[in-house]
């Protein structure tokens, strides 16, 4: 599969013209921590390693980044690996790793590192390492357990292991250099103690390798060759390769993994924070963490997003090291062109006014054709019934019409989409004055031959199916969602409507397949809900495509 290129392809394509790498040997992954779902953030940085293995036929890994035990779950590990493979179409090419699975090579590299006096467990509490980290313009404070012997450290970071000590007591830190320009290079924390329960671990380890650290040691010995990761991780690349060069003896270029950095993806009306994500999900303001309006991978696919779609967007808003801003719409408007080719035609009544057709008998049916696609004659055709009593969506009618309305009104005519011209002879409304029937006549003798300005889709009321449909807007109510996210929260951002009334057709259909609803937009039935379907887009947008 062609995929367009960007700078890390570049890099890549520079790698092997330089005899860096053979052809097949790169080697990519995403290392996700299991403390909650993929977003669309997550996306763009599985499609970036995904690529750029997949184009030079190299392979990706799936890497669990499982050393903060509080939050993971296996409920996440199985979230993750069922989006990732929804996402990319495949299972990862290189593999499935944990983290977790080498802690012991951790700690052993980890004890290396203290026999070569390039790492002391310090006692400072960490508001104390904070304190004497220094700042940006001035150097900071070297430990005063800098200097303990090689012995010592080797003994106290055995007994942190050993469960001696409560949390916080102490740490392992990297002796670097304190007055580095790089705050993440003065002598940065590599491990802690942490008394938790690993969901794949259990209770074996009670100190835990921090991701500065373990990250590079499992990237090497998993083979990766370009690690590539969000711009936030600039200033730490130093930091990884001081700890490959010091647990593997500074490989060669083509031995080693190297790290390279893109920017982040961020979207408007969204929030892309896995701990805001969470406590919408924790406080009950959504419906879980595959809510439609969420922009988890899950939500997305629930939605009736596609990964094709996903992947069209992340192409357009591109691949740099420049921070930007991209608009929901794009994304909208990718699902929105993907569908509008793809999609079959059906007709669904959002909000039904009964139409009584008094030229025909109880009983009486005749048979309409209307096309799956209007655009593509070769998805063939279907019948719909036509009868006595139709349906047809209420904003089609009005008894107080203004100018130029071109749909059903009292003494005029409007076409039924793919059937009769009927014209509206009289309105029944109910005591609150509420338009309740139509009394209308059909043209079963002329209409194919006869023009009329308006028409307006409708289904049979005796041979139709009732659902629900959710109709979506923005979870926030402004482009940019700050910290206090809360109050920008759109409460109104899911619509339920019942008693929808949909062509038999559309009848135990399954979630994920979608359908255009004709005058209305596009839907699908929900995964979690049955006779619930959820709006995916609307038919039209003010996105403008450049």
């Amino acid at each position: 599969m062609d995929y367009p290129a960007n700078f890390i392809h570049d890099i890549i394509e520079k790698d092997i013209a330089d005899g860096v790498f053979a052809h097949g040997e790169i080697h990519t992954r995403f290392p996700p921590e299991p403390n909650g779902y993929l977003h669309i953030g997550s996306a763009k940085a599985i499609r970036i390693n995904f690529t750029a293995a997949n184009r030079f036929g190299g392979k990706f890994n799936l890497r669990y980044d499982d050393t903060n035990p509080e939050r993971e779950d296996d409920e996440y590990v199985r979230s993750i690996k069922e989006d990732i493979t929804w996402l990319i179409g495949t299972e990862p090419t290189g593999g499935v790793f944990f983290g977790s699975d080498v802690f012991d090579k951790c700690y052993e590299f980890a004890m290396a590192l203290i026999e070569k006096g390039a790492a002391y467990v310090c006692d400072l509490s960490a508001e104390e390492m904070r304190e004497k980290r220094g700042t940006l313009t001035e150097a900071g404070e070297h430990s005063p357990y800098r200097d303990r012997s090689v012995n010592q450290n080797a003994d106290l970071f055995a007994r942190m292991k050993a469960g001696e000590f409560p949390n916080g007591h102490c740490t392992l830190r990297a002796k670097i250099d304190m007055a580095s320009p790089n705050m993440n290079m003065r002598d940065p924390a590599i491990y802690r103690i942490n008394h938790t329960h690993h969901h794949r671990q259990g209770d074996k380890w009670c100190i835990y390798p921090l991701y500065d650290y373990a990250h590079p040691i499992q990237d090497a010995l998993e083979g990766i060759t370009h690690s590539c990761c969000s711009i936030e991780f600039e200033n730490h690349r130093p930091l990884y390769d001081w700890v490959v060069d010091n647990v593997f003896g500074n490989p060669a270029r083509n031995a080693r993994p190297c790290q390279f950095e893109f920017a982040r993806l961020n979207m408007t009306h969204t929030v892309m924070s896995k701990r805001y994500l969470r406590e919408l999900v924790e406080n009950g303001l959504v419906d879980g963490w595959d809510d439609p309006r969420m922009p988890t991978l899950s939500g997305l696919r629930r939605r009736g997003y596609t990964p094709t779609a996903i992947g069209d967007f992340l192409d357009r808003a591109g691949y740099s090291k420049s921070q930007s801003i991209v608009s929901i719409e794009m994304l909208e408007h990718c699902m929105r062109e993907e569908l509008n080719a793809a999609a079959l035609r059906r007709v669904a009544v959002i909000e039904p006014l009964l139409v009584t057709i008094t030229n025909m008998n109880d009983g009486e049916t005749r048979v309409c054709e209307l096309p799956n696609h209007p655009q593509h004659p070769e998805l063939g055709t279907r019948e719909l019934p036509f009868t006595r009593r139709v349906y047809i969506e209420r904003s089609d009618f009005s008894d107080n019409p203004p100018p130029k309305f071109h749909r059903l009104k009292l003494d005029m005519e409007v076409r039924l989409m793919g059937a009769y011209i009927i014209k509206c002879n009289e309105v029944i409304y109910d005591d609150n004055g509420t338009v309740i029937e139509l009394k209308c006549t059909a043209d079963f003798e002329n209409s194919k031959e006869r023009k009329v300005k308006g028409t307006i889709h409708w289904v049979s009321a005796d041979a139709c199916t009732e659902i629900s449909v959710i109709q979506y807007d923005r979870l926030f109510t402004q482009e940019e969602v700050g910290d206090d996210y809360e109050a920008v929260l759109n409460r109104e951002s899911a619509r339920r409507i019942d008693g929808v009334k949909i062509e038999q057709s559309l009848a135990g259909v399954n979630a994920g397949e979608r359908f255009q609803f004709v005058r209305m937009g596009y839907f699908t039935p929900d995964s979690k809900h049955k006779n619930v379907w959820n709006s995916i887009v609307g038919l039209k947008s003010s996105f403008k495509p450049k």
